[in-house]
């Protein structure tokens, strides 16, 4: 069960204090304490906290810290596309940030109150650590499918590795999982049909689209879903209790939220992918969000740029001009 929800700054104070937890996991990333594993494969840096084992045999501890969202009333999904309209405007208002920035981004929306739905972009991005909600919804089908409940090991592995983006976790449940090929049969049941899971071990080079997510999300938020009232009611806890250095991305726009972020940078490149997805309560409403993006030339404009478009994305579904925010250099 989800805790109360605390009161989140807003206006001036909002944007400042995303700011400071925005310096703040810069300034861990430049200490080397969020730049701790590598994808070798795919010789790639990753930035979610790495180097802790799981924690095992112990109830997972809620952080007294973290702002959890509550949980908004379930609407079924009539797939309603967004008007010709707001797709063309939501393109006009995406190029300045493409070409200020080079980054490339694909966003999803879908707001369940009235089914409407906007994808702009159909290009695989890789996850990082987006797929451990990917991850966490396999296991669980695992488990239901085994007529069983997850093991307390399982269900404080699992925690640290959605709420702290714990790597030694997710590498300990992609095991658990099967690896890639247990997470391609979850997919299926799940209805992700443009999601390739990552090579051998690399979980988090796992390549996927904003429409594929923003489907994994509706399994985690509304049903009908595979995955039980229990398992999505789990997955929803700990996505609405990500640490404070994480509270950035889709909350941008909200005020209320439940989210998973990635953060990755390419050692061949050194540009950075950042992603994020989550629900939100929003403007009196509640939206599906997920937004990918790669290429950024730095972590805190890849940030920015997510943030920004999430923000945009919701207010060209809603038909109104988005707020006015500079992209972070």
């Amino acid at each position: 069960m989800n805790r109360p929800v605390l009161s989140g700054p807003s206006g001036h104070g909002k944007a400042c204090a995303r700011q400071e937890r925005i310096r703040l996991v810069l300034a861990c990333s430049a200490a080397g304490v969020l730049l701790t594993g590598c994808f070798a494969a795919g010789h790639t840096a990753t930035g979610d906290r790495g180097g802790r084992p799981p924690v095992r045999n112990q109830v997972p501890l809620t952080p007294a810290h973290s702002r959890p969202a509550q949980a908004p009333p379930v609407f079924s999904d009539t797939r309603a596309p967004a008007p010709t309209g707001v797709h063309k405007a939501l393109t006009r208002l995406l190029e300045p940030i493409r070409t200020r920035s080079g980054t490339q981004v694909s966003v999803a929306v879908l707001e369940p109150g009235t089914g409407r739905r906007m994808v702009h972009g159909s290009q695989t991005h890789i996850t990082a650590s987006l797929a451990k909600v990917n991850i966490l919804a396999a296991l669980l089908l695992r488990a239901q499918r085994e007529g069983r409940s997850l093991t307390p090991w399982e269900t404080s592995t699992a925690a640290s590795m959605i709420q702290s983006s714990d790597n030694d976790s997710a590498g300990a449940l992609w095991q658990r999982i099967g690896g890639g090929p247990g997470l391609a049969a979850a997919n299926k049941v799940l209805g992700l049909t443009s999601t390739q899971a990552g090579p051998g071990t690399h979980w988090g080079l796992t390549r996927t689209t904003a429409a594929d997510q923003l489907t994994l999300l509706k399994t985690v938020f509304a049903g009908p879903s595979p995955l039980s009232e229990a398992s999505r009611r789990l997955i929803q806890t700990f996505m609405g209790r990500i640490d404070a250095d994480q509270d950035w991305g889709v909350s941008a726009e909200g005020s209320r939220w439940q989210l998973k972020n990635g953060w990755l940078q390419r050692s061949h490149s050194h540009r950075w992918t950042i992603n994020s997805m989550g629900r939100v309560a929003a403007h009196g409403s509640t939206f599906y969000i997920v937004v990918l993006s790669h290429s950024s030339p730095s972590m805190s404009q890849g940030i920015s740029t997510v943030e920004r478009t999430a923000q945009t994305a919701v207010h060209a579904l809603r038909g109104t001009a988005p707020p006015v925010s500079p992209i972070i250099h």
